[in-house]
């Protein structure tokens, strides 16, 4: 059982969140790093660990990319959890009192024409639920913050405006980790992913040619990223993640050609497509 997992951020973040809503019946560890996150669950301090890869409106992760690769954990299960930003403010605030408001630059970038429509200043702070905690303190009623609806019962703020963002929609995916790989056994009628990385070799067109079995075989690429692990001279490594099963054989023919053309070839993962259900 999936007792503990660890996220990071204060309480009340979005990955807070995202573990109240995968896991309800656990409890959620606030860390201050994603390392530290991660680290609890190497450590086995944690059970499991909520990372986030990537959001619809603000792109990938950077940071997440470059700890992946260094990790000795496994991804277990993706989680997608809406982001809806709420408009904050201590107990008895109307939006006319504001003055000031403070989240993460991304929160205020989502919200920047509800932010203008009110005349508020807007404040970068490192951390949306942070940014709730500090207004609390403050208890000021020119202070407003943008942060979740769980932010807002753990910290006894109201919630002067729901659905504060500008485009509705806003979805961040998670990866979830363990210390323990555990693959699913294969079912025709579920929908895999298959999360892998890997370098390719020094030798012209490696990767079309590295990507080129997944083509031949009929496998759908979900997700390509580049990314760098040094500062030094370039070197190419990849992330994929692959609509498929590793007991399909399919995928096994199509991860033994990208075995000719890529080298530390790494298993992330395999695990059900997120579905509302999961």
């Amino acid at each position: 059982m999936n007792n503990t997992i660890a996220y990071q951020g204060y309480e009340g973040a979005y990955s807070h969140l995202a573990c109240k809503n995968a896991y309800p019946n656990s409890k959620s560890i606030a860390c201050e790093s994603f390392l530290d996150a991660m680290r609890m669950v190497e450590e086995g301090k944690a059970n499991l660990a909520m990372i986030p890869l990537e959001n619809s409106t603000a792109g990938r992760v950077e940071e997440i990319y470059r700890l992946i690769p260094k990790m000795s954990l496994y991804v277990i299960a993706e989680h997608f959890e809406p982001v809806r930003h709420c408009l904050l403010g201590v107990k008895g605030t109307k939006t006319s009192d504001l003055k000031y408001v403070l989240s993460h630059p991304q929160a205020l970038a989502q919200c920047q024409n509800s932010i203008n429509e009110l005349g508020l200043k807007a404040v970068a702070k490192l951390d949306t639920a942070g940014s709730a905690r500090e207004i609390k303190s403050k208890n000021d009623k020119s202070y407003g913050a943008i942060a979740s609806s769980l932010a807002a019962e753990i910290y006894d703020l109201d919630i002067l405006k729901d659905n504060f963002e500008d485009v509705i929609g806003n979805v961040t995916r998670f990866f979830i980790l363990s210390k323990e790989q555990s693959i699913p056994k294969y079912d025709p009628d579920t929908t895999y992913v298959t999360s892998v990385i890997f370098e390719v070799r020094d030798i012209p067109a490696a990767l079309y040619k590295a990507l080129g079995g997944f083509a031949t075989n009929g496998i759908n690429l979900k997700k390509l990223e580049s990314y760098s692990l040094s500062r030094g001279l370039p070197v190419s490594h990849f992330h994929i993640d692959i609509y498929g099963h590793t007991e399909q054989k399919s995928m096994q023919l199509a991860l033994e050609e990208l075995s000719f053309f890529a080298q530390k070839i790494k298993i992330l993962g395999v695990y059900e497509k997120f579905t509302q259900n999961n």
